[in-house]
């Protein structure tokens, strides 16, 4: 099994995802809000790239959805939820469906639509993660969305978390050179929070005072679901 990593939804080409299991990573904090979702119950979650289009999709039957996403961190005016996990509780989000746009997450989901199979991933699920890409078969990329474009160390230590348990389950794996980047800054930094707390998004979440959405994305496999994209929707695989 090939493995490699790309560093933000800018670099995303699709001779680089086409038959492929793709796994997108967000972790500050679109893909982790989407498995939130989804473990407490929502039915699934539609990404879309603009807020007008999320909005227009929900206008009809306003209360069967939830409007979730944020625009640089801050919820968009008009939606139901930000893009803290900690807002989508079971009691609020069960059996509903949740239109969602961020500004780096969704838009590297829709970007990613052409690989074989799409994961989305995060440290909450990341050996759910890693022993769904195994039984898919298929070489993996870990795409992470960055931060406007840019790289962003959150995402790329929890694509070298997911590369180290990778590693430990499957023997015939071969890494590029940019996945075993990433595989040794996880291993050299595998408490998390002393790499990403340098981080420029961990900063401004932090300065939003969001503390405990910093603490709840930060920790390893608290939930063993994987989320699926199949025909631009989210859910459980």
């Amino acid at each position: 099994m090939k493995v490699d990593v790309v560093i933000s939804a800018e670099h995303i080409r699709d001779k680089d995802i086409e038959g492929k299991t793709v796994v997108v990573i967000d972790i500050l904090r679109a893909t982790s809000v989407i498995v939130t979702a989804l473990n407490n119950g929502a039915k699934e979650v539609i990404p879309f790239l603009t807020v007008e289009e999320a909005k227009e999709y929900t206008k009809e039957n306003r209360e069967e959805f939830i409007l979730g996403g944020e625009r640089r961190a801050v919820k968009i005016e008009g939606f139901d939820f930000s893009n803290s996990p900690l807002e989508y509780t079971e009691e609020l989000v069960k059996g509903k469906t949740v239109v969602m746009t961020t500004t780096n997450g969704t838009r590297t989901i829709k970007s990613c639509e052409k690989g074989k199979h799409l994961l989305i991933g995060a440290m909450i699920n990341a050996k759910a993660v890693v022993e769904k890409a195994k039984t898919l078969g298929e070489d993996v990329v870990f795409v992470n969305s960055g931060t406007y474009g840019e790289f962003s160390m959150d995402d790329f230590i929890c694509a070298g978390y997911m590369i180290s348990s990778l590693e430990n389950i499957i023997d015939d794996i071969e890494l590029s050179d940019i996945a075993y980047t990433s595989k040794h800054i996880y291993e050299s930094h595998k408490d998390i929070k002393s790499f990403i707390e340098k981080a420029r998004h961990y900063n401004v979440i932090k300065s939003l005072n969001l503390l405990g959405d910093l603490e709840y994305c930060m920790k390893k496999d608290t939930s063993d679901i994987v989320p699926m994209v199949k025909n631009g929707r989210i859910a459980l695989s």
